[in-house]
């Protein structure tokens, strides 16, 4: 695969976590998050991307939230459980980006807020339509996710290298 082939990015918040006396790495989804990921789940397998790689918080809301994404997608992906995304700043989210091995033409990423919000922000130079706006309004809520276009090399991925094309939220 060339460094020119276009590449996309999705960016999932994990779904509803609950509250429970835990540590919060340890937290699970409440009811509502087990109800939602599988609609982000449907919705992403409708868009008709196909991952060629996943990865994953380690908490357990997200791990959680990827079981039953997957679940509704036509091919499951190689997917790696990053303690680095848990807590990841901006920074060290575009870093794990960067990583990619650039044999992977579609990327997912699990993780957390503010981290998945800012990363979507920061990365996409352009934007389709409302979307960006959209995007910025609902402050990405649980379950959401966003997709971003580019090309080149996952390594050239920096602030403003892609184009926003899709937002989604359960309950928007």
């Amino acid at each position: 695969m060339s460094v020119d082939t276009p590449r996309r990015i999705v960016l999932l918040r994990h779904a509803k976590a609950d509250w429970p006396e835990v540590s919060d790495h340890d937290r699970p989804l409440a009811e509502r998050g087990r109800a939602d990921a599988p609609v982000a789940g449907r919705r992403l397998a409708a868009s008709g991307l196909a991952f060629d790689l996943a990865l994953c918080s380690s908490a357990v809301r997200t791990r959680e939230t990827w079981k039953l994404v997957v679940q509704e997608l036509a091919q499951r992906p190689r997917t790696v459980y990053e303690d680095r995304m848990y807590e990841a700043s901006l920074g060290e989210l575009i870093a794990l980006v960067n990583e990619t091995p650039d044999d992977v033409a579609d990327l997912v990423l699990v993780g957390h807020n503010p981290g998945m919000h800012a990363l979507a922000d920061a990365l996409a130079g352009e934007a389709e339509g409302d979307v960006l706006s959209r995007m910025n309004r609902s402050g990405f809520p649980t379950s959401a996710y966003a997709v971003l276009t580019f090309d080149g090399s996952w390594k050239s991925v920096e602030h403003g290298a892609a184009r926003l094309v899709e937002f989604w939220s359960p309950h928007a």
